[in-house]
């Protein structure tokens, strides 16, 4: 989905406060998985659950392409701290209308237990999409984060794109969170990602010379059938559709709260740092399309645990030094904006317990069952277990 925040726009006031200081608002997108409330198994519930969601809210609360699925949106905001608000209550109010209608939200990227298939949600497009593509989104849902980052105009929203090319495929390994599907590990930390990358037009954004040049190749990409309409454009990142921001969208939605403010905090970071390398005339690093594709592959299979590709010396590194490499050249643009401190924290707790993948996994390891994979990550969804993100009666590390 393209909306940053359901319809609600950036006021007068934010929109001064941000230009007279010259910062960056964001906002962010969380698709999940209903499941059923005693078994791990997804369950065509969306349209009860969103019956349920107090109206407060409802109009940052959206259907997905499964009847398993559910999407929120917050409103765009200048202060992390505003951000997490927004999404604590959003998660809070959408997993207790989960729970009144008999079922569990999870925030993860693709179901771990096995289930009967699910049908798309009833509506025009989605059946449209199923007959035209056939099953490419095999399960219970393939979920995501995305991250909304404003920018000045679309031209230099382009050149910025370009620049995000070499450092996306960190971020990816930072929020794997999909490692079991039909009830096995898959060996990926992000088996998500595998599945996704079957759409046409889901992969790295192509290096643009131009707005015209991004525009023209929408326009062809729907001439071949391979998308309806802009918005479906998969690109890691792209320009949105309907406001004027920068969209990341290649993770997992994340378990925690946690998790998301960081990665929402390093990429208005990095999206800050690099609209100052385009006012400066730096070009942005010319990686050669199919090594970017397999520095993200890498990135979904090994998470932040394992290895990644250095882009700029083509050389495999530990990933958690790439990650804290990322860190500390955003580092001035997490000061400007208020993050670093949060950031720092937030930082350090995901190095201690890892990523979803991480703790899913820990938690498959003690105890064998998929079931209590299922517990943690409705309880991490919905903020009850605490800053270490274990469940409280299981407590993980990794």
């Amino acid at each position: 989905m393209d909306a940053v925040s359901g319809g609600t726009t950036i006021s007068d006031e934010m929109a001064e406060e941000a230009e007279s200081h010259d910062l960056l608002t964001l906002g962010i997108e969380e698709e999940y998985i209903l499941v059923d409330a005693d078994e791990p198994r997804g369950v065509e519930a969306v349209e009860r659950v969103v019956d349920l969601v107090p109206d407060e809210i409802r109009g940052s609360v959206q259907h997905e392409y499964l009847r398993s699925q559910i999407e929120v949106a917050s409103p765009p905001q200048l202060e992390l701290s505003g951000l997490f608000e927004a999404m604590r209550t959003l998660r809070a109010e959408v997993a207790g209308a989960a729970e009144r209608a008999g079922t569990r939200l999870l925030a993860v990227g693709t179901g771990p237990a096995a289930g009967p298939a699910i049908r798309v949600l009833d509506r025009p497009r989605y059946h449209r999409m199923r007959e035209h593509y056939g099953d490419l989104s095999p399960g219970q849902g393939m979920c995501g984060t995305h991250v909304h980052v404003s920018i000045p105009d679309a031209e230099t929203g382009v050149l910025v794109l370009n620049h995000l090319r070499p450092w996306l495929p960190v971020l990816h390994a930072a929020t794997t969170n999909s490692p079991l599907f039909g009830g096995h590990d898959t060996g990926y930390a992000s088996w998500r990602s595998m599945m996704w990358e079957r759409w046409p037009t889901v992969g790295p954004t192509p290096y643009l010379e131009s707005l015209d040049e991004y525009e023209t190749l929408v326009k062809d990409l729907e001439k071949t059938g391979a998308m309806f309409d802009e918005g479906m454009l998969y690109w890691y990142a792209r320009l949105s559709a309907n406001y004027p921001t920068v969209e990341i969208r290649m993770g997992d939605v994340t378990p925690t709260l946690d998790d998301a403010m960081l990665l929402a905090a390093l990429a208005r970071a990095l999206v800050a740092t690099l609209l100052r390398d385009v006012h400066a005339g730096i070009p942005a690093p010319q990686v050669p399309h199919p090594l970017l594709m397999a520095a993200h592959w890498r990135a979904a299979h090994d998470g932040l645990e394992g290895v990644a590709v250095d882009l700029a010396t083509r050389e495999p590194r530990p990933a958690w030094r790439l990650m804290r490499q990322l860190f500390d050249h955003v580092r001035p643009e997490l000061d400007r904006h208020g993050d670093l401190e949060i950031a720092t924290v937030l930082m350090g707790r995901l190095r201690a317990h890892g990523t979803g993948a991480a703790r899913q996994r820990a938690i498959l390891a003690q105890s064998g069952s998929v079931a209590d994979v299922v517990d943690w990550l409705a309880a991490a969804t919905k903020g009850d277990t605490g800053n270490s993100g274990a469940a409280p009666r299981q407590p993980v590390t990794s």
